[in-house]
């Protein structure tokens, strides 16, 4: 049964880098097993009702302005599978957890950013998935949960976002750690270790620093890690792979959640 996982994808000029966190992306993806397809929850695909897409041949969406030109000339033309995403379709049903199918839209750089790090040659099926930041963290968590026997049919899911991310605080010439996010990061770490899931769901109220960590204005980019979580339910089991920060306090952070 394959793990899932929380992948922050930072700023998108982790797309053209080469440092410690694009390094360890490449590696992971190198020592995973191929999966049969991944399902990719991306905090730039926001929506009210949980969308799926049923797409057969991704464009490649460039949602972000003034970096270096060459971010927009980078193609992942990655294909969906049309016999998962029906599978997807009907687990919601089962679980009662109401959907829209998408089939149109292209993979944002949240998700293709990742994507290509982990499995540059574009060739493995993805079913692209939105997450809904106004939902309760025990909702987001059942709507993964619904989808957790996925796993045990080759198929790997992926949340990605980033914990401790707040665009109003990121110093992009300093790359000393700001003392809040770590506290902030640490507390996460100790109660995702422990699966404290009562802790977790009110993290806004509990965790330090939780107000610059997890802006109101920018949860979206918090909340994917309770998709991860709940994609993992049946064995309740987290690990830290990876942990580093840039500008200040922007987290690059790889939970893994479930036993391989």
């Amino acid at each position: 049964m394959l793990p899932s996982f929380f992948i922050a994808h930072g700023a998108p000029l982790l797309a053209i880098e080469n440092n410690e966190y694009t390094q360890f992306l490449s590696h992971l993806g190198q020592t995973l097993p191929n999966p049969k397809a991944i399902i990719l929850f991306s905090a730039h695909w926001e929506s009210s009702m949980q969308k799926v897409s049923q797409v057969d041949n991704y464009d490649t969406i460039y949602d972000f302005g003034g970096f270096d030109p060459k971010l927009y000339r980078i193609k992942y033309p990655a294909q969906g599978n049309q016999q998962i995403s029906q599978e997807i379709k009907d687990m919601f049903t089962e679980n009662g957890v109401p959907f829209e199918v998408e089939m149109k839209r292209g993979l944002d750089h949240g998700a293709w950013v990742v994507l290509r790090l982990l499995y540059p040659n574009a060739d493995i099926p993805v079913i692209s998935m939105s997450v809904n930041p106004n939902l309760k963290p025990e909702e987001q968590y059942k709507i993964g949960k619904s989808l957790s026997a996925l796993r045990a049919n080759d198929i790997l899911i992926i949340a990605s976002g980033g914990t401790v991310h707040n665009l109003r605080a990121v110093k992009w010439a300093d790359n000393e750690i700001d003392q809040w996010a770590l506290e902030f990061d640490d507390w996460l770490a100790t109660h995702l270790n422990n699966w404290d899931l009562d802790s977790l769901f009110k993290y806004d109220s509990l965790a330090p620093n939780a107000e610059y960590a997890v802006p109101r204005y920018g949860n979206e980019h918090f909340i994917p890690i309770f998709y991860a979580m709940g994609a993992a339910d049946d064995s309740q089991n987290a690990t830290l792979l990876h942990r580093s920060f840039r500008y200040g306090n922007l987290s690059h952070s790889v939970w893994q959640f479930g036993d391989k």
